[in-house]
């Protein structure tokens, strides 16, 4: 790959030092104002890593307050209804830690957590999430050894929820669509089958 980036020293040269806001900004508790986007969120991006190193990012999603503060150092997410493929539960029996980007629709600063993960299926922890859901099966317990308010600036030079920026939407394949590009299915069946699937999953929840 031409110009690779190798080392620290080659990296670091790159850029200025951060400031001290940026610094400054990591926490390792949760403070109310963090307690109050945690119970608002509605939708989480789970990033965990296997023993070798792969990486994964998930979406996960509820009604508002489906990811559960435990204490002033914990979170937990449900395990709702996926495709079985449990691609981060097994992440984090071999690496044990993971990464949280949290989201408000129509808010351009986000809430990052990072730490220690562990699953669990404790009946007193599964019992305490949201009525609007089915008691979970299993719980991501997320301890925050890392937790701060991330900027706007991603949000906002994508212009993530300005609607009039959404021009091109139309054009954006869906998932059936991509299914028949890739495997050569036929794509009306495909989308009549994921939603299906969807309805029937999101049932269960």
């Amino acid at each position: 790959m031409p110009g690779r980036i190798e080392t620290l020293v080659q990296l670091e040269a790159l850029y200025r030092q951060p400031g001290k806001r940026a610094i400054s900004k990591q926490f390792s508790s949760i403070d109310p104002g963090m307690a109050t986007f945690i119970e608002c969120s509605p939708f989480v991006v789970l990033a965990t890593t296997n023993a070798d190193g792969s990486v994964d990012a998930s979406p996960r999603g509820g009604p508002p307050g489906f990811v559960r503060q435990l204490d002033d150092r914990h979170i937990a997410i449900p395990d709702l209804n996926g495709n079985n493929r449990l691609d981060s539960y097994r992440n984090l029996i071999e690496h044990p830690y993971a990464g949280v980007l949290m989201i408000v629709p129509g808010h351009d600063e986000t809430l990052r957590i990072n730490g220690p993960a562990a699953l669990s299926t404790d009946p007193d922890l599964l019992a305490g999430f949201t009525d609007e859901l089915r008691p979970p099966k299993m719980a991501i317990v997320i301890e925050t050894a890392e937790i701060y308010g991330h900027c706007a600036k991603a949000f906002r030079r994508g212009a993530v929820w300005r609607p009039e920026t959404w021009g091109r939407i139309g054009e954006v394949p869906d998932l059936a669509a991509m299914y028949a590009g890739a495997q050569g299915v036929d794509e009306s069946e495909m989308r009549a089958k994921l939603r299906a699937a969807y309805d029937d999953d999101l049932s269960r929840d």
